[in-house]
């Protein structure tokens, strides 16, 4: 198969940042996706409807040109007002709810401490059928880094799904398969976003030839095993799985230092990495339902009427995308060629 042709896809999971950089990256999510869960770990967060009109209009200024919807979501704190938050949900303000265990990755320090700070505000979401999405890792120093989703699963995850039974979950960014079994065992009530990179390396990217930054985030790429089950998954059609990018940009020289940021910036070249894993899984007919199909069904919403179309064409990425007065940021196949094109 060398054409495909398929409702316009959505990103469910894509950190767009703010400011220059901002400015910079949106324009890739927009040129390739329909909607995008925009992720509200900004310094300061997204913890409040009037905050995230604020960032909205300022997303929507970013993609001028483009037809494109950006879906907010709310940054869950220990002191989440219940009352604006579901406000913010009916007004069409907030799509969700994103769950950062204190700590756990890029500007999380505000990151929920104690489950029984949040229940009021858990229940008032399951009450209103809002999603919540979660960082599936558990940060404690004493679990290994390659554990730590593990652990989540284990010790947060299977507990809160008893603690607030109604309550509609996103595992964002699965990496493992033992993510994948629980959403598996829990469906419709789970659901989980993969992305890109998760599909397409393991852990020995990082260390291919010296230490690779650019291939460095969190949750951190796995064990083969791993990666294997991720692609089964992404692949099967089965509706609990769906496309979420995660890119996350950061300037070149924040990644490339003595304590690199965590995030990979692949808006650019993502839909062309998906296809390609979908082509050489021989599923390039499921790969619809990943990325146009199970994420709208398991958020309630209408799917996309735009229909798209890919062809296997080569397309260059480059090497750097610049931020006014900043530097640049390196995107994923950076300098190099993708196999998919959009027509």
């Amino acid at each position: 198969m060398t054409e495909i042709t398929i409702r316009k896809p959505d990103d469910w999971h894509v950190h767009l940042r703010d400011g220059e950089v901002l400015k910079s990256v949106a324009g890739f999510t927009a040129a390739c996706f329909a909607r995008a869960i925009v992720m509200p770990n900004l310094a300061p967060p997204v913890t409040t409807a009037r905050e995230a009109v604020a960032y909205r209009a300022r997303v929507e200024a970013a993609v001028t040109g483009h037809t494109f919807t950006p879906l907010m979501t709310c940054y869950l704190t220990d002191n989440t007002d219940a009352k604006d938050l579901i406000a913010g949900f009916k007004d069409g303000i907030f799509t969700a709810v994103k769950l950062y265990p204190a700590h756990a990755t890029t500007n999380s320090a505000a990151g929920v401490t104690s489950f029984d700070k949040v229940q009021g505000v858990l229940e008032a979401m399951a009450e209103n059928d809002m999603r919540l999405l979660v960082h599936g890792e558990l940060p404690k120093a004493e679990i290994d880094v390659f554990d730590r989703e593990k652990a989540f699963i284990d010790e947060i995850l299977l507990p809160l799904l008893d603690r607030v039974p109604s309550l509609k979950i996103v595992m964002e960014h699965v990496t493992t398969s033992h993510g994948v079994d629980v959403v598996r065992a829990h469906k419709g009530r789970l659901g989980a976003t993969i992305t890109p990179q998760h599909l397409l390396f393991n852990r020995n990217a990082l260390f291919n030839g010296g230490l690779r930054p650019h291939f460095y985030c969190l949750p951190v790429l796995k064990r083969e095993e791993h990666r294997l089950a991720l692609r089964k998954a992404a692949t099967s059609g089965e509706p609990g799985f769906f496309l979420g990018t995660d890119s996350a940009p950061h300037l070149r020289h924040l990644k490339e230092a003595a304590c690199g940021c965590a995030g990979v910036f692949n808006a650019p070249a993502a839909l062309a990495a998906y296809l390609r894993v979908f082509e050489e899984e021989n599923a390039l007919d499921k790969f619809e339902a990943f990325a146009s199909l199970n994420g709208p069904e398991f958020y309630g919403l209408p799917v996309n009427e735009e229909r798209v179309t890919f062809r296997k064409k080569p397309q260059f990425i480059c090497d750097g995308v610049p931020v006014d007065k900043m530097g640049e940021i390196h995107p994923m196949f950076g300098g190099g060629e993708v196999d998919w094109s959009m027509a």
